[in-house]
Order: C-alpha cells, then sequence, then structure tokens
C-alpha cells in the first residue's frame, strides 16, 4: 500500500471556520480539504437542501423533452419507459413509470434481456413498441450512443426521448430530446449525475411545469439515493442533497420493496445501501431479468413487494454462488497461464455467466491490481466487462483498441464491451500496449489517500459526532482516512474470525492517553508488527462498535507499519 498525506490546508483559514462554526481544528481541516471554507459553504454540507437543486430547464433539450411528454399525454399516446437492467436502470425505470403512471394511464415499462438483448437500448424493444402501437419511449440510463436504434425508431414512427449520464460518442442521436449532462453543448452546471439523476431532473421540469409544491418529489429520492451509491458517482454537489434527502426518505417511509430488502434494518447509510440493496436488485438483471427489479420497486402491495424480495434474494444467492466459483477458475487460469507480470488482466471462458463477469473483473482488480476485463461467450460474439484501478481511465484504454471492439460504453472506471471471437488475441495484445504505453507504474500499487495525522487525545465524542454529519460518503466526500504514529498494544492483540484473518487489539498512543478499540479486516497477517509493544504507526476510519448494550468508538484499520 502506498500511504499518501493529502497537504495540510492554510491555517489561517482553517482558524477563522473553526471561530466561525465554533469547532475544533481538526473538523475545521477537514472541512477546508474538502473545499469548505465558509458558514455559508457548511450550512449546505451540513444541512443539504432541496431548493438548492439547479433548474432542470438549464439541461439542454429538457424544454424539448417536457413539451413531447406533455403533448403525448394530451394525445393519448402510449408512452414505454425504457432503462437499463441495472441498478441505474431500473431504479430510473422505477422512478419515471411511476411518475407518470400517477398522472396518466398509459404508461408501460421494458428492460432489455441481458442475455438476448444485451446492454441498452435494442431493436427488440423498439419492435415491441411498433407492436404495442407505442409512439414514444423514454430511455433511460441508456440511449446516448444508440445512433442507429434511434433511427430506426423513426422510421416506425417512435420518437425517443433519451436520459443518460455516459460519455456521447461523436454523434448525438436524432432523438426528439437527448437529456446528458456531459453532452459538449450542454451547460448544466452539474454534470456527475446518475442515470437515475437525470430521470429525476425530467420529473422535476414536469413538476415544475405544473406548478406542483416541492414536495410531491421527495418520496421517488430513495430510488435516486440507491441509484447514486450503486453507480458510484461522485457524492458532491446536487448527488449529495439527492443522497441525502433519498437516505432520509428510506429511513423514515421507504417503498415497501425498498424496506423488504433492508428489514428491520434501521439507521440505514449509504454503505448499507451499497452492500444490501443494490446487490440484490442487480440479482434480478444478473440472474433472471431486470423486470423483477422494477415489479419490487414499484409495488405498493406489502405482501405482494416481500413475496418478490423472497424471489430476489434467491437470485442473489446463486449470484453469489457464481460469483465465487468464476472468480475462482479466473484466479487459475491466470497463474496457469504465466500472466502476473502483465500490467493487466484479460481473462476469458465461454461458459462463465455473463451476468457476473463484472463482479468477477472488481475481484481480479483486487487481487492483481490492474486494468481487468473479463470475456464471456455472447450469443456470436464475445462479451466482457472491464474495471480499473484508481487514476486510470479504462474508457479512454478501449477507445485505443477501438479498431478491435465491435462496440463499447461506460466510465472512466467501469466499462462494457463486446467483439468478434477472432478479434480476441489481436485485442488482448493492443490492450496491454495500450495500457503499457499509457499507465503511471504507480497507480498499480494501491493507494490509501488520507485526510489527515491526528493524535488518540482528539478523538472525543464530539469529533466523531460533527464527522458522522460529514456523510453521506462516497466517491468526492469519502469518509475521513487518518493517521496516528506511535501506538502500541495493551497487550491484548490477537487474530479474530472464523478463519483467523481479523486483527483486534486496543491502542494507546502515550502512558497516560485513552486506550481505543481496533479491527482491522484481513490484517491478521500484520499480528507480528505489534507483539511485544512494538510502536506502530496505523491509518484508520472511524466507527462505532456496539457490544452488550454499550456502543464505543473504535479504529477501523485499513493498515499498519512499523513506526520509524
Amino acid at each position: 500500500m502506498r500511504w499518501t498525506l493529502k497537504p495540510k490546508p492554510d491555517s489561517i483559514t482553517v482558524n477563522a471556520l473553526a471561530d466561525k462554526l465554533g469547532i475544533g481544528l481538526p473538523v475545521a481541516r477537514l472541512l477546508v480539504q474538502r473545499g469548505i471554507e465558509s458558514f455559508e459553504e457548511a450550512k449546505k454540507f451540513f444541512r443539504p437542501e432541496m431548493k438548492d437543486l439547479h433548474d432542470p430547464f438549464l439541461m439542454t433539450d429538457m424544454e424539448l423533452a417536457v413539451q413531447r411528454i406533455e403533448q403525448a399525454m394530451a394525445n393519448e399516446e402510449n408512452i414505454l419507459v425504457y432503462g437499463d437492467y441495472d441498478v441505474d436502470g431500473t431504479t430510473s425505470v422505477a422512478l419515471m413509470s411511476s411518475y407518470l403512471k400517477f398522472r396518466y394511464p398509459n404508461v408501460a415499462t421494458y428492460i432489455p434481456d441481458r442475455y438476448e438483448e444485451g446492454y441498452g437500448i435494442s431493436y427488440q424493444g423498439i419492435d415491441y413498441a411498433a407492436d404495442n402501437d407505442i409512439s414514444l419511449i423514454i430511455a433511460l440510463d441508456c440511449g446516448i450512443k444508440a445512433i442507429e436504434k434511434v433511427a430506426y425508431a423513426k422510421e416506425k414512427g417512435i420518437d425517443f426521448i433519451i436520459c443518460d449520464h455516459h460519455r456521447p460518442g461523436n454523434q448525438i442521436p436524432e432523438a426528439v430530446a437527448v437529456l446528458d449532462p456531459k453532452r459538449e453543448d450542454c451547460d448544466y452546471p452539474y454534470d456527475e449525475l446518475c442515470g437515475c439523476g437525470v430521470g429525476f431532473k425530467l420529473i422535476q421540469a414536469l413538476s415544475k411545469r405544473n406548478k406542483e409544491p416541492e414536495e410531491v418529489l421527495l418520496p421517488y429520492l430513495d430510488l435516486v439515493a440507491t441509484a447514486i451509491g450503486a453507480d458510484i458517482v461522485p457524492i458532491t454537489g446536487e448527488n449529495r442533497i439527492l443522497a441525502y434527502h433519498g437516505l432520509h426518505v428510506i429511513n423514515v417511509a421507504p417503498r415497501k420493496g425498498i424496506s423488504s430488502l433492508l428489514g428491520e434494518r434501521k439507521n440505514v447509510s449509504i454503505t448499507d445501501v451499497v452492500f444490501i440493496v443494490a446487490p440484490r436488485i442487480n440479482a434480478a438483471g444478473r440472474m433472471k431479468h431486470g423486470q423483477h427489479a422494477v415489479n419490487l420497486l414499484t409495488e405498493e402491495d406489502e405482501e405482494i413487494a416481500r413475496k418478490y424480495a423472497e424471489e430476489i434474494e434467491e437470485f442473489n444467492t446463486d449470484r453469489r454462488s457464481a460469483d465465487k466459483t468464476i472468480t475462482e477458475e479466473a484466479k487459475q487460469q491466470i497463474i496457469a497461464q504465466n500472466e502476473e507480470d502483465r500490467l493487466t488482466t484479460v481473462v476469458y471462458s465461454e461458459n462463465w455467466h455473463k451476468g457476473v463477469i463484472g463482479i468477477v473483473a472488481s475481484r481480479l482488480t483486487e487481487t492483481w491490481y490492474r486494468p481487468t476485463l473479463v470475456f464471456t461467450k455472447s450469443g456470436e460474439r464475445l462479451a466482457a466487462s472491464a474495471r480499473s484501478v484508481k487514476g486510470f481511465d479504462v474508457y479512454e484504454a478501449l477507445e485505443g483498441c477501438k479498431d478491435h471492439i465491435e462496440q463499447f460504453g461506460g466510465h472512466k472506471y467501469a466499462a462494457g464491451l463486446t467483439l468478434l471471437e477472432s478479434e480476441y488475441e489481436n485485442f488482448k495484445r493492443k490492450f496491454e500496449e495500450v495500457v503499457s504505453e499509457s499507465i503511471d507504474r504507480k497507480l498499480l500499487t494501491p493507494e490509501i489517500s488520507i485526510d489527515a495525522e491526528i493524535n488518540l487525545n482528539d478523538i472525543t465524542p464530539k469529533f466523531y459526532r460533527i464527522l458522522k454529519q460529514f456523510a453521506p460518503f462516497g466517491p468526492g466526500n469519502m469518509s475521513p482516512v487518518f493517521l496516528t504514529r506511535g501506538l502500541t498494544d495493551t497487550g491484548y492483540g490477537k487474530c479474530v474470525g472464523e478463519d483467523k484473518t481479523h486483527l483486534k487489539c486496543k491502542v494507546k498512543q502515550d502512558e497516560n492517553g485513552p486506550a481505543i478499540d481496533v479491527i482491522g479486516f484481513n490484517l491478521g497477517s500484520k499480528l507480528d508488527l505489534i507483539k511485544d509493544h512494538k510502536r506502530f504507526d496505523a491509518v484508520y476510519s472511524l466507527d462505532e462498535n456496539t457490544w452488550n448494550g454499550n456502543t464505543t468508538i473504535q479504529l477501523k484499520l485499513k493498515d499498519i507499519r512499523e513506526s520509524v
């Protein structure tokens, strides 16, 4: 691990902010590091308000989108809400369809079959619309590159409104409206929305046009917060406002489907959404069909929602089992082919389940820490999921290999592509070449970015209470990471867990200072570093531990090393 300590912020600004807010210097430093330097900025950070959302009509084509939907309703046209099969896509479809259905009856939903149709807008989906007398398709979380498909729909008398957040290609589809804050010609002030976020801006615009009160939009925010967490978009700016209020909805009045996935959990955080809700919603599209997720997210009957959730739980169990098997096979393939010295990981088996190759790519990236692609057979072609390491743009790297690719799309850290089987070896060679030429070698060692060096004395209940209010955490606003030097174990350090892989101890920094509990997941191998009162440095985040009704602050280790 590379330990990188962020530069200390300007002390004059820190002192001024500490005075204005009546807080200690350690907290003030963290705030200034995150770009918060005034009372007003701090207020917006700690108490995000819906009124600070941008005007949706600032987005290119928003006016056209609203007009076309109003026209469809006035003419009693059939509308199809179309979205991708992942969490961002299915939450988007649930959001848009339920909002429209509440106001207008002729609304249907469509999620493409991952295996029959693949990612994004499909000819099959357009044919379905034509067969069912549908004249308007609202596509969410996909469509920005569907030039030919949109043209095909036009020939059949079907209009498209596209709500996407992926990077456009050189050409924009000839749809009635293309809402995408990443468009070159879009001056919308915030371009990090997820697909469901762009969908939310469209319903916000419709609401505004109809002079509906702001509260009308609140029940949809649990879906938006779920998509923000699952799609790993930055939790800054508008996303922070949406995630903050969405989590409040999840904790106070969630929709039946989300509630049935969470069970009895209280004080649900974005982490719970990412690790409990998102994998299950995703499992529907991975193992069966994304429409199951939409059914769950739009169901208003508690008993039916519970049944849907049980069904989805089974899909998730199947997903976990497939994921474990394929990850093991992929690891064996890398070792057998002596590919551990490469700068990229590219593996393929025609039998791997297409629904889990993205998860497997993430697991392999964790193990070998390099840009990774996992391929499987998909009809006549090969399909792959790509994952990257922090700081390296895998989408750009794929751009450099496009002579060997049929189609691709995605983000900086995650992408998908298809190619002909005959191009697999050429692509594999080219991808290694492109990455070798462009990657900074230090990015191939995982980095721990440390916000600040503090002493154990700084960790007071008040300090932690304020720190908790930095949430929701995510890219752009990660949970603060601290470094403390010269710690010693009080003598009870041991390995814990079923296979003794975790490290547990209690530490002090000086004889008269506080003793604090420590847990280090998967750090059991470092037990020798703390034995016999050796001094060590620790990088950690803060957490709470409840045991026998007592709640205490604990250090959640990321790494330790011997003190110098």
